[in-house]
């Protein structure tokens, strides 16, 4: 089973944490490949890096339909592209906060997230609405960490984010706790040790359901609004997009 790891941003060292945990919680018979598009954000933090993020996801996508991937994962909270990627493909394409939602609603019945950044925490809010999955969890918490800090400073980082952690379970009422970064995938033993609630991470929980989803014979359904995108021209920088025919 091949699944690609699709870190949305442009920053090398966080793509290799993402696939270093990816790769620990695997099961043997599980290769991942962790990559990282050409163009884009070297941190996802607002709509807008999103949306630029989105098509390299999407490029990311194409590249793997080449090389015959099984499943595909989307290692960026906000979950750019998603839908889109899964008309791209019939392989089973898995957003990580997608993933730790479901993961979390089964070990739970409330949860809360702690992500980096307030205005990342609204994008959250959004997804929990979009997803069915408001009324499991509490609270949106922000460490107020840009996403770099988790690589260039990462104890304090790792501090703020225990530090929320705690306040979430003592706050909310809750019984595990999300988190709401792809570069938080290598902290998930030691939040959990340090705060005494499961811990769910995105990146991890999304290998599992990848490979249960492999393993079921299950794959994106072809019918309705996920079939593959019609044919046609695109212009100027997206002409290398015209007249793609994704394999049927």
């Amino acid at each position: 089973m091949r699944i690609r790891v699709i870190n949305p941003n442009t920053t090398a060292s966080m793509t290799t944490t993402i696939g270093e945990a990816a790769s620990r919680i695997a099961s043997p018979g599980s290769e991942i490949v962790a990559t990282t598009p050409k163009s884009g954000p070297v941190s996802i933090e607002s709509h807008f890096d999103e949306a630029i993020s989105a098509v390299g996801v999407l490029e990311e996508v194409m590249a793997g339909e080449r090389e015959g991937v099984d499943a595909y994962i989307i290692a960026c909270f906000g979950d750019p592209g998603l839908l889109a990627a899964r008309e791209l493909t019939r392989a089973p394409v898995i957003g990580i906060a997608e993933a730790a939602f479901h993961m979390a609603s089964l070990i739970s019945t409330r949860f809360s997230i702690v992500t980096t950044l307030g205005r990342t925490g609204i994008i959250a809010e959004h997804l929990l609405d979009q997803y069915g999955f408001r009324h499991h969890c509490r609270r949106v918490r922000a460490a107020e960490i840009p996403v770099l800090d988790l690589e260039h400073d990462g104890e304090a980082a790792l501090n703020r984010i225990i530090t929320e952690c705690r306040r979430a379970r003592d706050e909310d009422g809750i019984g595990a706790i999300v988190l709401g970064c792809g570069g938080m995938a290598d902290l998930t033993a030691e939040i959990s040790d340090a705060v005494g609630l499961p811990v769910v991470e995105g990146v991890t929980a999304a290998v599992k359901l990848s490979e249960a989803l492999v393993g079921l014979g299950l794959g994106t359904s072809k019918f309705g609004d996920l079939a593959f995108p019609r044919s046609k021209a695109f212009t100027g920088r997206f002409e290398h997009l015209s007249h793609m025919t994704p394999s049927e």
